[in-house]
């Protein structure tokens, strides 16, 4: 299997650790920062020592060209800095954070987080149910996978003659009509994660859709049913 782009991982603590858990030994590129240099004693993979707020840091471990970016870092405020600084140097990104507390829940949203989880061991759980999921790991086509606090994630086969075929994500424009995203294209052997306004949706793709329950939803009724 191949993959588009690269996943950046910021903190390897508790949460970060169940993700590259899922990832390591995957075709799926991963980087991990983490601001101490301990925690990468006897590991094998890409990781890159520096605070995961650091635009410089970020920068080389890629946010310009990656695809995904896992905020894991133990403080609220490195978070917030984190998801501000990736979202500006990286307007295609998909975003998903882990607050520390709930109070900074809207902050982090506001400074460009696509999804925020509040509880760690749920959040790390959705986080790398996220990622498998999107690279195309499960067996089943069409799944609802919960998430986190009605957050779901839909595995939909789109059809020839389908309203989502042959229509661009700039078309079709789920956000502003729904409010769900786009997260993953599975495409033969192929696995596209860069997801950008120009990309086409085809026959026979397999796409994978994060949102609300209501959302998601409301997606099945008006094109996967």
């Amino acid at each position: 299997m191949e993959s588009k782009g690269h996943l950046i991982l910021l903190g390897y603590g508790d949460v970060g650790k169940s993700i590259v858990d899922t990832l390591y030994g995957s075709p799926f590129r991963f980087v991990v920062v983490d601001a101490n240099e301990k925690v990468f004693e006897n590991v094998d993979f890409e990781h890159l020592v520096g605070n995961g707020a650091d635009e410089d840091i970020l920068i080389a471990a890629g946010v310009k060209t990656a695809s995904f970016v896992f905020v894991a870092l133990n403080d609220d405020t490195n978070v917030i800095f984190a998801t501000l600084i990736s979202r500006n140097l990286n307007p295609e990104l998909i975003i998903v954070a882990r607050a520390n507390s709930v109070k900074s829940i809207e902050k982090i949203y506001k400074a460009g987080a696509d999804y925020v989880g509040s509880l760690s061991i749920v959040a790390g759980q959705m986080l790398a149910k996220m990622t498998a999921n999107c690279m195309g790991k499960s067996s089943r086509i069409d799944e609802d996978i919960m998430l986190y606090e009605g957050i779901e994630i839909e595995k939909c086969r789109v059809d020839k003659g389908s309203p989502l075929d042959d229509r661009s994500i700039e078309e079709l424009d789920l956000e502003g009509r729904i409010g769900c995203t786009i997260v993953g294209i599975e495409r033969g052997k192929i696995v596209i994660t860069a997801i950008k306004k120009q990309t086409t949706i085809r026959a026979g793709d397999i796409i994978a859709v994060v949102g609300s329950s209501k959302q998601i939803l409301e997606f099945k009724e008006k094109y996967a049913d």
